[in-house]
Parts: C-alpha cells; structure tokens; sequence
C-alpha cells in the first residue's frame, strides 16, 4: 500500500481508503451485518488501509458505531473522516430522498459531538460538510467556526463533500479557491471525467493544499464487471438510477480502453483506478466494498505502477471525443 498527503493537513492516508456506506445501508445490493462489517475492516487495516470514510447518517450513525468497536484501543493508528450537515434527528429518510439539511455554526456543534460519541473519540481526523449547497459553502461564520475547532484540537482538518449526484462544479471550485480545506470530495472515473478535471487545475493553482477524495472510482460498478446491460438492480440499489442507455454506452467506451490496459496486461479494473491515481492531485480513492475479495482487489492496484503523461492525456483526449462514439449520453 502506498501513502500521499492529504492537501496540507499532516495526514498520510492510504492511496485506497474504505467508504463505509455500505456498512450502515443497503444501498449496494447488499446488507452486511454488524460481525462481517467488523471483518472487513479489520482486514482491510491488515492490509495497509488506514483511511476509513463515513458520515452521521450512514444508518443514522450505524456506519460511525461500528467503526468504534473495530478499531477499539487503536484510534491513534487510524484516520476517521465523516461528515454532517443532514438534520437525520427530525426527519426520517425514505427511500434515497434527501433530509434537511442545517449547515450552520449551531448544528455544526451538535453534530460533531454526537459524531464524536458514536466514534469513541476526542477528535476527528477530517470533518466534511456533506453534500452543501452554495449558500453554506459561502458562509463566512460557518467556516470561521471550522478553523476555530481545528485551533480547539476537535478536529485536525475540515473539508466538502460534493453531492449526492455527479456535478457541483460551482461549489467545488468556490470552496478550493476561497476556504481553507484540506480535501474536496467528489465523483470522478475515467468515464466521468467533469467536473473532476476543473478540480485537479484549481488545486494545482492551490499548491496543492487541498487533496481530492475520490468516490464512485467504478462508475457503479461498470468499471468491475458488475454491472453490464444485462444486470437487474433491485428498486433500493443506488446503481439503479444509472440508465440502461448509458450502461450501453460505458460499455462501448470500455472497448475503446481494452487496448491501453492491455499494452500493461491490465484488466479494464487496473486500468480504471490506476488512471486516477496518475493523478498526483489525487490523495485517496474510496472504491465500494462489500467483500474481502473487493478489498484484496483494490488494495493490490496501489503499488505505484501508474500510467504515465502521454497515457493520461491520449485518456483525456478519447473522453473529450466521446470515447470516438456518436451519440453522446449524458
């Protein structure tokens, strides 16, 4: 497992971290129980992983609980990265809808330390508004009061999660440009470049002082074989408001890509997550998991066998032409 920096904040995160989602929902098409959750995080801190993401309302703190057991007794060996900003304490969610959300100074205290009680700790690593609008990212006081708990030792760095779908390019690029975050979190793979790519040049303007979490590096599972145009996804997997039309296409495209990934003997899998991490930009990629199997998988890609400039950029140009495909989908 290899390690980079995460922006300026001091942290050295594993190249391939654990989203934790799947252990507080079944929005994967799959529900872990409690002991197997456990499992799986234990072997994935076995196997250099130590960058563990969640957020509050994962299960309504399920997600943050379990992290709690597994890694009793070894907090200063792990980093703990969550999220707040949706009132889960007065609404219920049905279905993937969206809660209220309250980012402001108020509910900013209450969060952190319910958060703080779930996780059995003094302090979070990283804490991340969780998918904010742009009112919340232009609150001056909000932001103030993040800094002022990071001089208080409550948490070490704070951050944005952009969501819940691809896109938030306006927020994104405000929040790298004029707050003082160390990461940005967003959806970026190499079939779904944008708004990822305008992030990369903003913190490359930043110094670097902002490092991009990278989540859905799978494009839903289409990236692993998961998911074909053949596949049927019960009504409460996440991956089915993905298109059938689109799939069709990401398909196509993925023959485009064959060539590339076999000139390294790669698999379309290898090719996927070690494009992203060419990118130097990049500080930590968080692949779905549900399995041992998924996280031996991922983990073995970190090794520092990246593709290099005249690779990256022959990608990118492919991806500006639509992978040479007519008919673009959106």
């Amino acid at each position: 497992m290899k390690y980079r920096n995460l922006g300026n904040s001091g942290l050295k995160v594993s190249e391939i971290g654990f989203g934790t989602w799947t252990l507080g929902l079944d929005w994967w098409g799959k529900k872990l129980e409690e002991e197997e959750s456990i499992k799986l995080l234990k072997h994935a801190y076995d196997i250099g992983i130590n960058f563990f993401e969640t957020a509050d309302m994962y299960g309504k703190g399920k997600s943050e609980k379990i992290l709690s057991k597994a890694f009793k007794n070894m907090r200063n060996d792990v980093i703990y990265s969550t999220k707040w900003g949706y009132d889960m304490y007065n609404a219920e969610q049905i279905g993937h809808s969206e809660i209220p959300q309250k980012h402001n100074v108020d509910f900013l205290s209450f969060a952190l330390t319910e958060s703080m009680k779930r996780l059995e700790t003094d302090f979070i690593d990283v804490y991340s508004l969780h998918n904010p609008r742009m009112d919340a990212i232009k609150n001056d006081l909000l932001f103030d009061e993040l800094d002022n708990l990071v001089k208080s030792g409550k948490i070490k760095s704070h951050g944005v999660a952009l969501g819940p779908a691809i896109g938030w390019k306006d927020e994104g690029l405000y929040a790298i440009e004029n707050r003082n975050i160390v990461s940005l979190q967003t959806v970026y793979n190499i079939l779904e470049q944008d708004p990822g790519r305008e992030f990369l040049g903003a913190i490359d303007k930043k110094n670097r002082t902002v490092g991009l979490m990278v989540r859905v590096p799978d494009a839903s599972g289409i990236l692993t074989g998961k998911v074909n145009e053949s596949t049927v996804m019960d009504k409460n997997d996440h991956r089915s408001v993905r298109k059938k039309e689109w799939i069709i296409q990401s398909m196509k495209k993925i023959e485009k890509l064959k060539p590339i990934a076999d000139s390294h003997g790669w698999n379309i899998t290898e090719i996927a997550i070690k494009y992203i991490l060419s990118q130097e930009q990049i500080s930590v990629v968080l692949p779905t998991v549900t399995s041992i199997e998924d996280i031996d998988t991922f983990a073995q890609l970190s090794d520092g066998n990246y593709l290099n400039a005249d690779e990256k950029k022959h990608i990118e140009q492919m991806y500006e032409k639509n992978f040479y495909l007519p008919d673009l989908i959106v």
